[in-house]
């Protein structure tokens, strides 16, 4: 089956193009590509398996116009025209309704569209590309919504309730929901099978840390806390989020500043973390550069301090782990962030080979010493295989 698998964040849009069989395995990438900074100067980075390329800058106002413009691409190379089976769209929030892959039609568009609200950044920004894909492509091909939230639903009840009145998380549905489930299980999966260990008896601490960061405790392959909860603003510092706070904070700022909670809530989300503590960037690479600003490295600080207090809090949850995966943008690539926060966790095992973290940069690779009890991995994190993965599944168990 070929899938086109879209996946779009608060101000990119990736997609990837794979072929592969109806059991989801052994997926060959036939072209991928992403457009970067949308709604900013913007880049547009597509390729095919094999080398053709396209690179440009590029002023793309939406993801709506950024899925129009990969999907023009892909149709000039003729890779639509020889035929789609399914498009998968990653979704960040379910809500209450969906906890597994959906075919999108209207009423599925609407309801997606009513719980924007707790994915400020996300829903609404998925939502353009998949109304614009469904203008391009034909409606012959079935296109299926993929939920982040959906692989956090079976969290205990203990772990996903709020402390809060009984009536009123019954009424609005309130829970912890949890995100970045397809990098999570991406992580999850790879683990097992580059180490051999079945998922049975994984215990794992997986860390998805980017512009958007969470923590997911794992015990049998399966999340049994995570970081994220209500929406995704919950949790660790990210890279204009600010995680964690007294929940007070917003009623004090918003009878302080004279201003609404809404508006209080926009700056939790798009004026703190990193870029609010540093006033210079949300951006770690940037941060990194700047040694000699007290803001920056007070950023990174608190950013690696607030990561090994969760580290040390799933520990205790799982009673010790096999080991704790790196993925995400920060994750992946910045050696002097995950030797931070490992700094000082040798009591539990996990020690870090200093030459393996340093040359592991975007690749797979275990980065701890051979001596340590816990092992950790850095897994470059394909969200795009887990989206055609469960788009085959919803497509093959509907036929």
């Amino acid at each position: 089956m070929k899938v086109l698998a879209i996946n779009c964040g608060s101000s990119t849009l990736k997609f990837s193009l794979l072929e592969g069989g109806v059991d989801g395995a052994n997926y060959q990438r036939l072209a991928s590509g992403v457009v970067d900074d949308i709604g900013g100067q913007g880049a547009v980075r597509f390729s095919v398996d094999g080398g053709r390329e396209l690179q440009r800058k590029a002023v793309v106002s939406d993801h709506g116009e950024a899925a129009r413009l990969a999907l023009g691409w892909l149709s000039d190379i003729d890779l639509l025209r020889q035929g789609l089976d399914g498009v998968g769209h990653r979704i960040v929030h379910g809500g209450s309704y969906f906890s597994e892959p959906v075919l999108i039609d209207d009423r599925v568009v609407s309801i997606i569209e009513s719980i924007g609200h707790l994915a400020l950044l996300h829903n609404g920004p998925a939502l353009e590309a998949v109304r614009a894909a469904r203008q391009v492509i034909p409606r012959s091909v079935p296109q299926v919504a993929v939920f982040d939230t959906a692989f956090f639903a079976s969290i205990p009840e203990f772990a996903s309730r709020y402390a809060i009145p009984f009536e009123l998380v019954d009424k609005y549905h309130i829970r912890r929901y949890g995100f970045h489930g397809l990098a999570h299980r991406y992580m999850i999966e790879r683990y097992s099978a580059i180490t051999a260990t079945p998922m049975d008896k994984t215990r794992l601490i997986t860390m998805q840390l980017g512009s958007g960061c969470s923590a997911t405790a794992v015990s049998g392959g399966r999340p049994v806390d995570t970081s994220m909860g209500f929406t995704p603003l919950e949790g660790l510092m990210m890279s204009t989020r600010s995680g964690d706070i007294d929940p007070s904070l917003v009623g004090f700022l918003a009878r302080r500043e004279g201003v609404d909670v809404s508006e209080v809530e926009d700056w939790l989300n798009t004026r703190s973390g990193l870029l609010g503590v540093s006033g210079r960037s949300g951006d770690m690479r940037e941060l990194l550069k700047a040694e000699e600003d007290k803001r920056a490295m007070l950023a990174m600080e608190m950013f690696c301090y607030r990561v090994r207090k969760y580290l040390g809090s799933y520990l205790a949850v799982l009673g010790g782990a096999n080991g704790i995966i790196f993925g995400g943008g920060i994750g992946e690539n910045s050696p002097e962030v995950r030797a931070s926060i490992c700094s000082g966790m040798e009591w539990c095992g996990l020690t870090l080979d200093e030459e393996r973290n340093r040359a592991a940069v975007g690749v797979e690779a275990r980065i701890s010493s051979d001596q340590a009890r816990m092992e950790a991995y850095v897994i470059p994190v394909d969200e795009g295989i887990i989206i055609a993965r469960e788009t085959v599944r919803y497509l093959s168990d509907k036929t």
